[in-house]
């Protein structure tokens, strides 16, 4: 099998495995570059993202000869994506961005910003283009989105939000567990990090191409681009490749 598509990277902390949302399933990236797809199941898993042990959200498509509406809205798996429950807004959310903190989800759908604090009932923050989103683990308030004027920042869980000054131009945001730093990779692959909540930006390395999900974990740092999982073990200043397809 291959890697086509990844829309979104994280590090399960049951197994301190790296896995995959793709286009065609949830797969597991080994430390050698082994591929597994879980439970055998392809679909789209749009917005995945791992919110605890074995506890994953995404969003998505129902996979060829499956049955479902087109969107799939919040769906969540609590056994490592081996079963999926739909939680809310099926067939009328598509999450190209999920993330969570705190028992509080942000998710991007159809050009809007949206928040829930129970999974069920969501607020809708507003029009907004934005690429990418994450959220602060220790401080569910604080919310980091992309946009192409550069990132925004938002301290009142994204009722206001407002431009980063003298920030670089970022397409993906993430931010490690225990709230320590933020990454963000720009459109051509330079990857920056803040240590303040993302109000100040250090370049670090590149990924050396058009970045298309990004997970990290402590100073592991993950980014797909195509056809390849390249990873940083000291915090996005130099990167090898995990998996390259061929």
């Amino acid at each position: 099998m291959s890697l086509e598509h990844v829309h979104g990277l994280a590090v399960d902390p049951a197994d301190g495995e790296l896995y995959a949302g793709t286009h065609y399933g949830i797969v597991r990236v080994a430390a050698d570059g082994e591929l597994t797809r879980i439970a055998d199941r392809v679909q789209d898993f749009m917005g995945f993202t791992v919110v605890g042990p074995q506890h994953y959200l995404a969003s998505g498509h129902p996979g060829e000869a499956q049955a479902g509406p087109g969107n799939l809205g919040l769906i969540e798996s609590t056994d490592g994506g081996q079963t999926w429950t739909t939680l809310s807004l099926e067939g009328q959310a598509d999450f190209h961005a999920l993330d969570a903190a705190q028992g509080t989800v942000y998710g991007f759908s159809g050009g809007r910003l949206l928040r829930s604090d129970d999974k069920t009932e969501w607020a809708d923050l507003g029009a907004m283009g934005i690429a990418d989103l994450a959220v602060d683990p220790t401080r569910s308030e604080r919310l980091l989105l992309t946009t192409e004027q550069g990132p925004v920042l938002s301290e009142d869980g994204g009722q206001t939000v407002a431009p980063v000054a003298g920030a670089p131009l970022l397409q993906l945001v993430a931010w490690s567990p225990d709230s320590a730093v933020v990454i963000g990779v720009a459109p051509d692959g330079t990857v920056h990090a803040s240590t303040d909540g993302g109000r100040t930006w250090a370049e670090r390395g590149s990924v050396g191409g058009a970045p298309e999900a990004l997970g990290v974990n402590g100073e592991d740092v993950y980014v797909a681009v195509e056809g390849a999982i390249v990873s940083s073990t000291d915090g996005g200043i130099t990167f090898r490749d995990l998996y390259r397809g061929g």
